[in-house]
C-alpha cells in the first residue's frame, strides 16, 4: 500500500517540540523530512537528557550510545544534515535544496527567517510552489507576536490553566506540553491544506500557526467566558460542566472516571448502582435538574464507588450501559492490548542499537483504509544524511564536499 506524501520533500528547520511534531507526522504520511541542523549544534540535539540506551532511561549517559528520548521520538521517519545557514555559501545550499523542496517547516522566533535571508516572499521568488509553515507562540502578526513562548507560558495565556484544577484551586498546567503537540498537529494539517490548494491553483504559500491561536480554538469551545455568570467555577476539576453524573471518584484500591452523558447510560448508571428507583422520577430524570444538582449526584457514584475495586466499579458500570474507565499511568498504558493491537504502542527504535527493550513510543495516530502510514527508520544520527543528500541529491564530489565541512558549511 501506498504512503499519501510519498514524493513529498520537506525540509525542516524546527527545533523543541512543537515544529518536530509537525514534521514528524508529515514523515509518518509519507514525506521525505530532511532534518536540517546548524553544523555546530548538530549532536546536542541528540545528545541531552533524558537519556535512552543499552542500560535503559537514565538523566545522564550511561553508555556512548545513549540519545536523547525525545530525540529518538521526534525523528523517526526523517532523515538528518547539517548546514550553517548563516554563511553564504550554506545560505546558497539551502536555496539548492528549495529548488527540489516542496514544504519548508520552522518555528524559529519571528523574525529570524527574515534576517537569514529566508523569509516567504524570498522563497516563494526561488521556488513559488514552495509552502513555507512558520509556526510560532503568538503568531507571525499582532501586537505579541515578538513574545517569547514555551509551552507553559502558551497554557496560561491561551486560558487553558486558567480553567485547569479543582474548584477554588491554583491553576494548573496540563501534565504534558499539549500546546506544542497541538500546535504541531495543526501545523501539519495547515500543510497538507496548502499542498491541496497548491494542487489546484499551482502556487505554494506561507502557512501561518500560532501556539496560542491553536490551543485557544480548542478551549473556546465551551463558554468558559460565562462560567462565572452562571454560578459555578471556572476550574471545574474532573467534572463535564454538561454531563450529570460524570466524574472521577476515589475506588477501594486507585481511581475510576464513572458516569453518564445521555440518558440512556443515565439508566445504566441508575441499574450499576442499585437505584432503579430512580429512574422514573421527574427531576433525577431530567439532565437539567442532574447538571443544576450536580453535588447529590456525585454522592451516589461516590459512595458506591467506595465499595468497589477500580475493576469492579468499571466492569459492573460498563455492563449496566454506564460510562467508565480505569485512569492508566504509563505502566498500564505499556501493558494495554488495545493500544498493541491497533500499533500505537511500540519499541523506541535506535539508530544503532535497534529496538529498545521496555521501552515504548507512539505509532502514527492516522489510520487509513486504502494507504499506511507510521515511521519506517528510526531517529537518524546527526548528520548521518549528508552524503547522501548533498552528494546524491546535489551532485557534490568528495572534494567539494571535504572543503564545506572543513569550512563548518555543512
Amino acid at each position: 500500500m501506498h504512503k499519501i506524501l510519498a514524493g513529498i520533500r520537506v525540509l525542516d528547520l524546527t527545533q523543541f517540540f512543537s515544529g518536530p511534531q509537525a514534521t514528524l507526522f508529515l514523515a509518518g504520511l509519507g514525506a521525505e523530512v530532511i532534518r536540517i541542523d546548524s553544523p555546530a549544534g548538530a549532536r546536542n540535539v541528540a545528545v541531552a537528557p533524558p537519556y535512552a540506551g543499552r542500560n535503559g532511561v537514565s538523566f545522564e549517559r550511561t553508555s556512548p550510545d545513549d540519545l536523547s528520548v525525545n530525540y529518538l521520538k521526534r525523528t523517526r521517519g526523517k532523515k538528518a544534515i547539517s548546514l550553517d545557514l548563516k554563511q553564504p555559501e550554506g545560505k546558497a545550499l539551502f536555496y539548492r535544496l528549495l529548488a527540489t523542496a516542496d514544504v519548508v517547516v520552522e518555528n524559529y522566533s519571528v523574525g529570524v527567517m527574515e534576517r537569514l535571508g529566508l523569509d516567504y516572499p524570498k522563497l516563494a521568488a526561488a521556488n513559488p510552489r514552495i509552502v513555507h509553515c512558520a509556526l510560532t507562540g503568538h503568531g507571525s502578526s499582532g501586537p505579541d507576536a515578538d513574545l517569547k513562548a514555551y509551552d507553559v507560558t502558551v497554557q496560561a495565556a491561551a486560558g487553558l490553566m486558567s480553567v485547569t484544577g479543582l474548584p477554588g484551586q491554583p491553576p494548573t498546567k496540563a501534565g504534558t506540553a499539549l500546546s506544542d503537540a497541538i500546535a504541531g498537529t495543526f501545523a501539519m494539517s495547515g500543510v497538507l491544506a496548502a499542498l491541496l490548494d497548491r494542487e489546484r491553483t499551482g502556487r505554494g504559500q506561507f502557512v501561518d500557526v500560532s501556539m496560542v491561536d491553536s490551543l485557544f480554538a480548542l478551549l473556546f469551545d465551551d463558554p468558559i467566558d460565562w462560567y462565572e455568570r452562571l454560578g459555578v467555577p471556572v476550574r471545574q476539576g474532573n467534572r463535564i460542566l454538561r454531563f450529570s453524573p460524570i466524574n472521577t471518584y476515589a475506588t477501594r484500591d486507585g481511581w475510576a472516571v464513572l458516569g453518564a452523558a445521555t440518558g440512556g447510560q443515565w439508566n445504566g448508571v441508575c441499574k450499576a448502582i442499585g437505584r432503579e428507583d430512580l429512574l422514573g422520577d421527574p427531576d433525577w430524570s431530567s439532565l437539567d435538574w442532574r447538571v443544576a444538582n450536580n453535588d447529590r449526584c456525585d454522592g451516589l457514584l461516590r459512595d458506591w464507588a467506595a465499595t468497589r475495586t477500580t475493576e469492579e466499579a468499571v466492569t459492573e458500570m460498563l455492563a449496566a450501559g454506564g460510562v467508565a474507565s480505569a485512569i492508566r499511568g504509563p505502566k498500564e498504558l505499556a501493558e494495554w492490548q488495545h493500544l498493541r493491537a491497533r500499533d500505537m504502542y511500540l519499541p523506541l527504535d535506535h539508530p544503532t542499537l535497534g529496538p529498545l527493550a521496555d521501552i515504548g513510543a507512539p505509532g502514527f495516530p492516522i489510520k487509513f483504509g486504502n494507504a499506511t502510514a507510521g515511521y519506517d527508520s528510526p531517529a537518524p544520527l546527526p548528520r548521518q544524511h549528508n552524503h547522501e543528500i548533498y552528494a546524491g541529491l546535489l551532485g557534490l564530489d568528495k572534494a567539494e564536499l571535504e572543503r564545506l565541512e572543513n569550512a563548518g558549511v555543512i
